[in-house]
């Protein structure tokens, strides 16, 4: 069968990526064509459309880029029309994917959407187009069952693909010695700074996770830089700083770590699916933020948090986010101190809560058998 899939992101990238193996499990004559990233071309298929041209964060970056956004979405609504999938697959990017869905189901395709958006924290009338534009929607995490049968919405879950994730590409932890060694990097204790994927998040994030680098001399930092940008992006902010940059290894780098200072997003899971003590770091555009905090409805922004319902991790948010507060939370969370104990315990629990490894294959074979049913 043929799979029309659209991710915007490096995660839906990711996750997408694993959903594809998946797929092609349960259909082995499964043909794939795809806006995405290199994850996505890995399992095969066309790459129509690089997430890198699409990822733009915040009320503002969005206004500015609105041309590229309509030429993105034109030629999608074309490669569909042309391609005539027996599936349209959204991967999260709600602002793009849910106009998507409404061509895509007007114009008689199948819609699923995989990872769905976070209508819970903001922006509630999209359940409505998810209720009139998609065929099955499939969450990812446990709390949201609840949630969308509350709205009329029957959702598949079917565990959380971030273990998936972990799992292949790291079936077990790195030693601290093996990173250093590979990385040409000083045997030396690690804090990870992951701090985001975007161009936006590095740019009013990094600089204040820099200025505490100095306050930790017992440990070397290194980034970890988003597989979608290159280096001359970090290098303005890194000149001369006594930190290092590794590519293509942020699961290795975290899993090193003794602790990390983890942008808001998916890197926050991640991080404590790796069992990494962290600070969740995050500053935006001014006015994006303003615009957030007016219409965001929860209380938590990080993944760890909202799935737990209590703040497991320490979340510094826009003008909480100083280079003193990170300074202090992040000591709290060295080796030998009772926060870090307290965090690594209420990991050990949202593993429990998340369920176990195979998501992506289970939700590969249910979207399969759901196209073959009907």
């Amino acid at each position: 069968m043929k799979y029309f899939i659209v991710a915007g992101e490096a995660s839906g990238d990711l996750h997408a990526s694993n959903l594809m193996q998946g797929i092609k499990q349960a259909d082995s004559n499964a043909d794939f064509r795809f806006f995405g990233g290199d994850l996505m071309a890995g399992q095969g298929g066309t790459l129509i459309k690089h997430y890198r041209d699409m990822a733009f964060m915040g009320f503002i970056e969005v206004l500015l880029n609105l041309r590229t956004i309509k030429a993105n979405m034109e030629l999608c609504k074309h490669s569909i029309t042309e391609y005539k999938p027996d599936v349209v697959i959204l991967v999260d990017y709600p602002g793009f994917n849910l106009r998507i869905a409404r061509f895509a189901r007007q114009s008689g395709f199948k819609v699923f959407y995989y990872i769905a958006p976070k209508v819970w924290a903001w922006n509630e009338s999209r359940v409505k187009k998810l209720k009139r534009f998609v065929d099955r929607l499939f969450v990812i995490f446990p709390f949201e069952i609840d949630y969308f049968r509350g709205k009329g919405i029957d959702p598949v879950y079917e565990g959380n693909p971030s273990i998936d994730a972990i799992t292949r590409k790291l079936p077990n932890p790195v030693p601290l010695s093996e990173f250093c060694a590979k990385n040409s990097l000083p045997q030396k204790p690690i804090i990870a700074l992951v701090a985001g994927s975007r161009k936006q998040e590095i740019r009013y994030n990094l600089p204040v996770m820099l200025k505490v680098v100095n306050k930790f001399p017992n440990y070397q930092f290194v980034i970890a830089g988003a597989p979608s940008l290159d280096f001359s992006i970090y290098e303005p902010y890194i000149r001369g700083a006594n930190v290092k940059i590794v590519f293509d290894q942020t699961y290795e780098l975290l899993s090193c770590s003794t602790l990390a200072f983890v942008t808001s997003g998916t890197a926050t899971l991640e991080a404590a699916l790796l069992n990494v003590p962290q600070v969740v770091c995050y500053r935006g555009n001014l006015f994006s933020m303003l615009i957030a905090w007016m219409v965001i409805k929860v209380k938590y922004i990080s993944l760890v948090n909202l799935n737990m319902g209590l703040e497991v991790v320490k979340e510094l948010k826009q003008y909480d986010l100083t280079p003193t507060t990170l300074y202090n939370e992040a000591s709290k969370l060295l080796p030998n101190t009772p926060e870090r104990e307290r965090q690594l315990e209420q990991y050990s629990m949202l593993r429990a809560k998340l369920g176990e490894k195979g998501a992506s294959e289970r939700v590969g074979k249910k979207m399969v058998d759901l196209i073959k049913s009907t």
